[in-house]
């Protein structure tokens, strides 16, 4: 028979492993009698972890959610998983760096070596885009209280922070109108966390940056979740970023002619279609939230365009090549040179 602690240790680990234990097959298991598992079972919840009995001819055991959180058991690959999970956790900017490098501390110092070496060779670095600010942090509070007002399909109620003009005194808080949302998901999107929801007031569907939600309470009454547009919320939120009411493709997509090999330009067209038309020619289709962009960005491409279509954008390479002439003969303080 194992010694005590190692059998608590077995008999914990089953516990964990699945929801209810008959208590026979548990002490076929440990390899002992069924009344030294209910000792066993008695100096765990002395221990603290909350384990209920079921009484009968198929009566047996099951660890339930306590008060306090117990010590846990991982196996090899869970502990694997928990601490690469803390480690992206750092960078989603859900605003619990801190308590995820202090739990993965906690996790890697109990780890075997073979172990850490496996986590330690796993390495993330957050790299914000150029010339960008970091996005902006939010409160895993927010973030909690958002996400358990989805899962229980509940009216969120909350005061929606406007974005300060540049140099404005003041927290920003001034001038926030509270808003009344079925929420429907909570998403992340270019480094940032937000609200999907249908606004009650505005009856319409509205996506909310979370960093600026301030939560009120209690929350409102249940509500039968609508159908989201086009049904999938990846989709919905790509196109409300893009302009296109949630379709999820672009509201400007043309297409052009390149004098460049396809495999140049497939490395920066995007979600745009290339397709060869011989050694250093191609046909590129693609997408943009309005036809200035569109054109702007083709026009980046090194090389002589043919625009097949549509019609807008021939008027925006037009628009751009006025914009670009002028741009070109305007002396500094507005005057434009002579020819």
């Amino acid at each position: 028979m194992p010694k005590t602690s190692a059998r608590l240790l077995s008999l914990l680990s089953l516990l964990q492993a699945r929801r209810d234990w008959p208590g026979a097959l548990l002490a076929e298991r440990l390899a002992v009698s069924p009344r030294t598992v209910r000792r066993d079972v008695d100096r765990l919840r002395e221990l603290g972890y909350p384990i209920s009995a079921t009484k009968g001819p198929d009566g047996g055991y099951r660890l339930d959610a306590g008060t306090e959180l117990p010590p846990l058991l991982f196996d090899d690959e869970q502990a694997v998983a928990l601490a690469v999970a803390l480690q992206i956790a750092a960078t989603t900017g859900a605003g619990i760096e801190e308590a995820a490098a202090r739990a993965l501390n906690t996790v890697r110092q109990v780890m075997p070596a073979r172990l850490r070496r496996r986590i330690d060779t796993f390495q993330v670095t957050a790299v914000e885009r150029p010339a960008m600010r970091p996005g902006p942090r939010v409160g895993s509070g927010v973030l909690m209280a958002l996400s358990a007002a989805v899962h229980a399909r509940e009216v969120l109620r909350f005061d929606y922070t406007p974005v300060s003009p540049p140099g404005a005194v003041g927290d920003g808080r001034a001038g926030s109108a509270p808003r009344r949302v079925q929420p429907h998901h909570l998403v992340t999107w270019g480094g940032r966390w937000y609200l999907v929801a249908w606004d009650l007031d505005r009856e319409d569907w509205r996506t909310f940056r979370a960093d600026r939600i301030i939560p009120r309470v209690p929350t409102g009454p249940r509500f039968t979740p609508r159908e989201l547009p086009g049904g999938e919320v990846a989709a919905f939120v790509v196109g409300r970023f893009r302009g296109s009411g949630g379709s999820g493709d672009w509201p400007c997509r043309g297409e052009v002619i390149l004098d460049l090999p396809a495999a140049v330009v497939s490395r920066y067209a995007r979600d745009g279609v290339v397709e060869e038309l011989g050694p250093d020619r191609c046909r590129l289709v693609l997408g943009s939230w309005s036809w200035p962009g569109l054109a702007a960005t083709i026009g980046g491409f090194d090389a002589d365009i043919e625009v097949v279509g549509p019609a807008e954008l021939k008027d925006a390479f037009a628009y751009l090549a006025r914009r670009y002439a002028d741009a070109a003969t305007r002396r500094e303080g507005g005057s434009r040179r002579r020819a």
